[in-house]
């Protein structure tokens, strides 16, 4: 067997892998507080800037706005947030947390403390996270230009 075809060589199955681990890790807290890790992504750019439109929060996600949009939908159906259209621009659709989304970022504060807990390892420190945060940040960005 070629050694490039090793999955023991494969950089994609390790993030793929250490994805969907840590989302695991978030399942048993978000689903404590009522949402879906999607979700909970969706409030974190809600959180940090109210009333975005969908095209912004799907940029900052890197995703597709007919990805977001059914996830918006459920998101107000559940009371959230509401989606309206823009004041200056009828076709842009603005997306605002409801005193219900305000008040889970409150109970959603502990999350990043108990999820680091859930991840420590030897090789992610608090001194090193920034430099892997950087690597993978690089990674992201040379990734997403392909889409461009």
């Amino acid at each position: 067997m070629q050694e490039q075809l090793k999955l023991g060589n494969q950089l994609c199955f390790r993030l793929y892998t250490a994805s969907r681990l840590i989302t695991q890790a978030y399942h048993p807290l978000l689903s404590g507080i009522g949402l879906t890790y999607p979700q909970y992504l969706v409030m974190m750019v809600l959180w940090e800037q109210d009333g975005q439109p969908v095209n912004d929060i799907a940029k900052k996600l890197y995703l597709e706005t007919n990805t977001v949009t059914p996830l918006l939908k459920r998101m107000e159906a559940e009371g959230f947030l509401t989606r309206s259209r823009g004041r200056t621009d009828a076709r842009q659709v603005i997306v605002q947390l409801t005193p219900k989304g305000r008040a889970l970022e409150e109970k959603a504060g502990c999350i990043p403390f108990e999820v680091g807990k859930a991840v420590a390892c030897r090789s992610i420190t608090p001194e090193s996270a920034p430099e892997l945060y950087g690597t993978l940040d690089d990674l992201i960005q040379t990734l997403s230009q392909g889409d461009k």
